[in-house]
């Protein structure tokens, strides 16, 4: 049988933060799971498009319990800053749904220099998480859903040259930041599992879904029409992720499909991406780049 929000549990208690949950999939999950009776906190970096989706959720689901922060990925000092105030006001953090990221731009730094794919997608989601775990480490069951994509399977980490000093390739570097995604998402999962930690982690992946990322794209807009699936669709693989009796922790979820469209389901996890080697490399040079040691 295949999965369809109908399925979502009741999630009356559960606190549930999503990066970049002011559009896109990100609007649609932090939707989704209002409507199950979550409590969710939307994080973003513009306050005025954080407003509106606020706005927008609450005019269709009337009851969300839903709230705006902001933050920035792009800057370690906004994590900082953010992680520090959600371990002041909250007691525990059930799911995070790092979904936040940015898509083949034109070569760009974040605030601490690093390529802003790598930076945004990969680094500034890697030092988020680590600094919530006190919050994640008090839920009785706490998930870790990353968002990945199929374009990881064009990706290899440039552990030489991660943030494409000597030369940048837009799809290649975000075919990168997705492929670190994947790979972290299996390594926090290995690491918690053998520390005995509660947190399962997983990675997601919305296929070919028409959200604002390809808005400024060639032809973008006119794909979106002609081929791709809904923005709603596209969440559906981090919703069952976060709230499914029924997945694997360590697994990797999207669409049905031909990996772009329908029901979601497990996905195929290239060779590339199991490397547990790779991963630990991956893990040593993030700490190092953002200065965050998981406990």
């Amino acid at each position: 049988m295949s999965w369809t929000p109908t399925q979502i549990p009741d999630l009356s208690g559960k606190s549930i933060l999503i990066t970049g949950g002011n559009s896109g999939l990100g609007f649609q999950s932090a939707r989704l799971l209002a409507a199950a009776g979550g409590r969710v906190l939307i994080a973003c970096r513009d306050a005025s498009k954080g407003e509106q989706a606020l706005k927008e959720i609450r005019a269709q689901v009337p009851d969300a319990q839903i709230e705006m922060k902001i933050l920035d990925l792009a800057d370690l000092t906004s994590v900082k800053q953010f992680s520090s105030e959600l371990l002041t006001t909250e007691t525990k953090l059930d799911v995070l749904i790092n979904n936040a990221g940015v898509m083949a731009p034109p070569l760009q730094r974040t605030k601490d220099g690093f390529e802003m794919q790598f930076g945004t997608n990969h680094l500034g989601h890697f030092a988020l998480t680590g600094q919530l775990l006190p919050l994640l480490n008090a839920a009785p069951a706490p998930r870790v859903v990353t968002v990945s994509s199929i374009v990881n399977y064009i990706g290899k980490i440039q552990f030489d040259d991660p943030n494409w000093s000597k030369s940048y390739s837009p799809w290649l570097a975000y075919g990168q930041s997705k492929l670190a995604n994947l790979m972290f998402a299996q390594e926090l999962q290995r690491r918690s599992a053998l520390s005995g930690g509660r947190i399962q982690s997983f990675a997601a992946h919305p296929g070919y879904a028409a959200t604002n990322l390809q808005d400024d794209m060639f032809g973008g807009k006119i794909f979106n029409m002609l081929f791709a699936q809904s923005a709603e669709s596209g969440a559906y693989p981090s919703v069952l992720a976060a709230t499914s009796a029924n997945v694997k922790a360590g697994a990797f979820y999207g669409p049905r499909v031909f990996a772009m469209w329908g029901a979601p389901a497990q996905a195929y996890i290239r060779p590339a991406a199991r490397n547990t080697e790779d991963a630990r490399k991956l893990w040593k040079l993030s700490e190092e780049l953002t200065g965050v040691v998981y406990s």
